[in-house]
Formats: structure tokens, C-alpha cells, sequence
């Protein structure tokens, strides 16, 4: 995997899940600009799902194995978006603690993701 582009998305992961952690701290529902911030997670997540499909497609192997790896990918891919859906059915804080759950889930996939591609080696 591209090591850069896995930080970036765990960063971004946690500053949302803080942000929206924030807001439902403050009994605030998900609000536009908490979208536009997932927004530009799902954007990095998914330019992650290219990356790793590419690297897979030049014959490039996970340590733990492809369909895991491969698994991983995608509900990385799809946590954020997940939950931001739920966030627009759930107007309350609850909501927002929806989608702070959400990032906080998408930077541990970021972890185990990194390890599935590296291996127990590193």
C-alpha cells in the first residue's frame, strides 16, 4: 500500500470522528459542513481503493492474503458513506455520534489494513 495515502486517510478519519464527536458532545445533528468533511474522507478513502486495486492488478500481493485484504479495502471504502446515511435518518446528536463512530472505525481499518499488506514483518 502507499504508506502516505493510508496516513492521510487515518488523519482525516479521526479529525472527522473528533469533529462530529464534537457536535454530538453539543447535542448537534450532522450539519452541511460535517458532510463536506466526510466528503473529502470518502474521497481519499476511495482514492485508497484505487491504489490498492491497482497495486493488486500490477500483481502485487497482501501478506495476509487477497480476499482479506480485498474485504478490508472496500469496508474502508464504505464506512464513512455508511454512516453518513445513517446520520441523515437519525437527526439528533445521535447522528453525529454516528459518523464520529464511523471515522473512528475507518482509521482502524487503516491500521489493520496496513498490516494485512505488510505483514507481521512490517
Amino acid at each position: 500500500m502507499f504508506l502516505p495515502l493510508t496516513i492521510a486517510v487515518a488523519v482525516a478519519a479521526l479529525a472527522l470522528a473528533a469533529w462530529c464527536g464534537y457536535a454530538a458532545v453539543k447535542d448537534e445533528p450532522t450539519k452541511d459542513w460535517h458532510f463536506a468533511g466526510m466528503a473529502v474522507v470518502t474521497v481519499l478513502a476511495l482514492a485508497q481503493v484505487v491504489v490498492g486495486l491497482v497495486q493488486l492488478g500490477r500483481g502485487e500481493e497482501a501478506d495476509e492474503g487477497t480476499a482479506v485484504f480485498v474485504a478490508y479495502l472496500l469496508a474502508a471504502g464504505f464506512a464513512v458513506p455508511a454512516t453518513g446515511l445513517l446520520s441523515l435518518s437519525e437527526r439528533s446528536r445521535w447522528g453525529s455520534a454516528t459518523v464520529a463512530v464511523g471515522g473512528f472505525v475507518l482509521a482502524v481499518l487503516q491500521v489493520r489494513l496496513h498490516d494485512i499488506w505488510a505483514g507481521s514483518g512490517g
